[in-house]
Parts: structure tokens; sequence; C-alpha cells
């Protein structure tokens, strides 16, 4: 019932109880019961006298059908959830009951999101995409190498596809929008390191983020609605699902390399002077674009130095 109730207030109007009982055919004693449910939530509502319910701010509820009209690929499972731990978690334990499947999760809200870094990746509800897909794969761990680049450049293409135009990539796997982060990606893996494994790659959009709900984030962030403000978020889900099973057949088939040049393109860095930071390490150099296995070719004084994804950060020598 709060799922009917959220379709009702998500125009961001008021609506009494009475007029909120009559359409769901209950009591308003219930529909109180299920409106203090919103405060779980954290889903700022107000409650006036005389006027009825009205959330803060208008929402676009996930609707499956909607999403599923943008997808060219096969997909076999699609859940929609009010709130989850992390939608990354969610696939997680579910992975080994569903091997060789395709299946996505997109979540309203994340109680416990996640970046890379051990990062919170901020996740108010109904306002931004939280994605993530299981996909199998038959070459083991070690032939993953490079996709958490083509899943950053199938979020790229989406946006192209939405009309946004100069999207850029940071390596490993990040989206940013005028110097800002509006984008990032978390991969997981479980299975044999050299046969059948399964990745849950986990996709986090800024769509429409306030000051308040961005408060906890320390980085300068982007989010889509302050460049193309009439998004449908909706929309934006179901191609963004599209493009990131497009790029997973993509992988299956050839792996990164055919898209080394493509990335390159892209890259916020690419010719300029980056600080390579990892554990108690730095070091300076120019970024030279990456190989077919997705590692950034540096020049440093040392010569060309190729550098692996890990727990490291890419950030402007000045």
């Amino acid at each position: 019932m709060l799922n009917q109730i959220l379709n009702i207030l998500s125009d961001g109007q008021f609506h009494s109880g009475e007029e909120l009982g009559e359409r769901l055919g209950v009591s308003r004693a219930a529909v109180w019961k299920h409106l203090k449910k919103l405060d779980d939530l954290e889903i700022p509502y107000s409650s006036v006298k005389g006027k009825g319910y009205r959330l803060q701010d208008a929402i676009e509820l996930l609707h499956e059908d909607q999403i599923r009209t943008a997808l060219s690929q096969r997909l076999d499972i699609l859940d929609l959830l009010l709130d989850v731990d992390s939608t990354n978690t969610y696939l997680f334990k579910r992975a080994g009951d569903h091997m060789g499947k395709r299946y996505a999760v997109l979540a309203e809200k994340q109680v416990a999101g996640r970046g890379r870094r051990g990062r919170q990746w901020v996740s108010p509800f109904g306002k931004n995409i939280y994605l993530s897909l299981l996909a199998s794969f038959s070459g083991g761990i070690s032939s993953l190498e490079g996709l958490s680049l083509m899943t950053a450049i199938a979020v790229e293409r989406a946006l192209v596809r939405l009309g946004i135009e100069g999207a850029g990539l940071k390596w490993p796997n990040d989206v940013y929008a005028g110097g800002k982060k509006l984008a990032g990606i978390l991969l997981e893996v479980t299975g044999e390191y050299s046969s059948h494994c399964q990745v849950v790659i986990g996709i986090g959009l800024n769509l429409s983020l306030s000051e308040e709900d961005a408060r906890d984030i320390e980085q300068p962030w982007a989010e889509l609605r302050s460049l193309k403000p009439d998004l449908s978020r909706n929309e934006v889900a179901g191609i963004l699902l599209d493009e990131l099973l497009q790029a997973v057949d993509s992988f299956q088939k050839e792996g990164f390399a055919p898209w080394q040049q493509y990335w390159s393109e892209r890259d916020i860095f690419h010719h300029k002077e980056v600080r390579i930071i990892g554990g108690h390490h730095e070091r300076l150099g120019v970024v030279k674009g990456v190989n077919r296995k997705g590692e950034l070719l540096l020049q440093t004084e040392r010569g060309m130095e190729t550098i692996n994804a890990g727990e490291i950060s890419v950030r402007p020598a000045g």
C-alpha cells in the first residue's frame, strides 16, 4: 500500500487522508499508519490540517514497464525496490541462485550505498539512479580486465542518447561533467579465478540532488537535471540499463581492446599531468591513454609506466 500512497503523493500536491482512503479502499487510520513509514524512509513530507499530506518535492517513482520499453537486450529479471541496504549487496547475496542470468535491480533509496575505496554513496529517496546488474562470465576473473572502464563508457553513451554532451571519463571508472563527479561505479566479483564467475556491476548516477542531500559528499558533484531539467527518471534508468547490457554483450565478445581509443578521447586527464596516489606512495606523470587491459599508461621521468586499477586515486598535478 505504501507504493500506492507514494504514487498518489508523487505529484507534490496536497491530498487529504479521506481522499487517500477512498482511492485505496481503506480507513484514514490505515492511511496514517502507512504514512508514518515515510519517516523510516526519510522522505520529507508535510501534514497540514484542512489540506492533508504532500511530499516536499514531486518525485517520479520507478516503473518496470517504462524501463523495459527502453531495453533492446536480454534481461531475465528486473527488481524495483523501495529501499535496500545496497543494490550491489542485494544482488551479490542472490548470485549463487542465478548463474547465467542477467538480473538487474533498481532502488528508490539505499541506506548503505557504497562507492569505491569504502566511501558512502549518498542515496536519497526517489531522486537518483541506483542500479546494479548481475552478469556471468566464462573466462574467469582474469578475463574481466577493462570491464570497469567499459561500464563507464556505457554511462557516457547513455548520456549521449539522453541529449547530454561533453561528459568525460576519469580512470578507472568515474564519469564527470564540468569537472565534477556525476556517476560512480563499483564492481564485485564472485566465482572461480580461471573458470565461471559472476560480476555485480553497480552504478550510482546523480539525477537530482539538493545541497542538503549532498552535505556528506566530500568532493565536487554534478547532477543531470542541472544539465537537462526535463529528464524523465524512468527514461534515464531504461537507457542506462540498455547501454549497460550492450556493453556487457560487447565485452563478452571482444573484451575492452576495441574501446581503447574511445576511452582516451573522452578521458578528462588525457595528455595532462596527474598525481597517482595509492597507500603511502605518490607519483607524477602525464596520462597517455590506456592499454588493451584497461590499465592506465603514465609517462613519468622513468619512462612509460603501467598503472593497475586498485585502491588508488588519480588527481590533477596542479
